[in-house]
């Protein structure tokens, strides 16, 4: 098998990312969205990301195996210096350490931007069932992160309602009077 490249997104890789989202979008109550965004909202969304965050893809032989990007942690500037994590592995890619390439990549990058606290926002059940496991939550976990809070029943999907938690990374100190995050 050959080595994985991680490297920055480009807008001509939305078709493949779309691909691997659409799958959790159709299939998994992993994304809380009821249809697969178009490809030209999908590509704004890549494009809107990349103004501000790093958004990477995993690619081996030419073929896009996942890939992960941060946004922001609500709308606020006191928040600047916090970001929100996502990853997405096309299925058959779970569970080979992709997952963790992609985010130790993505964290190196945010914390030499300034960013010191990662949050991800997770869909969540205690009864795992055919749309949602505890896969997403303990992968967090295995990464560092801890659960710092979680909504009951706040999402409806497949006509069940499932659990969305918080999870958090610290990543880098917090002295006062901190540098502005830049690109």
């Amino acid at each position: 098998m050959s080595k994985i490249e991680i490297r920055t997104v480009d807008i001509n890789d939305a078709e493949a990312l779309l691909g691997i989202y659409g799958y959790y979008v159709k299939n998994t109550a992993i994304s809380f969205e009821y249809e697969v965004p178009t490809i030209a909202r999908f590509k704004e969304r890549i494009a809107n990301t990349l103004k501000k965050y790093p958004y990477l893809v995993a690619v081996q032989e030419g073929k896009i195996l996942g890939y992960a990007y941060a946004g922001p942690f609500v709308g606020r500037a006191a928040y600047d210096w916090s970001a929100e994590m996502t990853i997405y592995l096309a299925a058959e890619s779970r569970k080979q350490g992709l997952g963790r390439g992609l985010y130790e990549e993505l964290e190196s990058a945010l914390a030499k931007m300034g960013i010191r606290n990662l949050y991800a926002c997770i869909g969540y059940t205690e009864e795992p069932d055919e749309y949602l496991t505890k896969n997403s939550a303990q992968f967090h976990e295995h990464m560092g992160y801890i659960k710092v809070g979680e909504f009951h029943k706040c999402g409806c999907k497949f006509g069940r309602w499932y659990d969305m938690i918080w999870m958090e990374k610290i990543i880098g100190s917090h002295g006062e009077n901190p540098v502005p995050v830049w690109k």
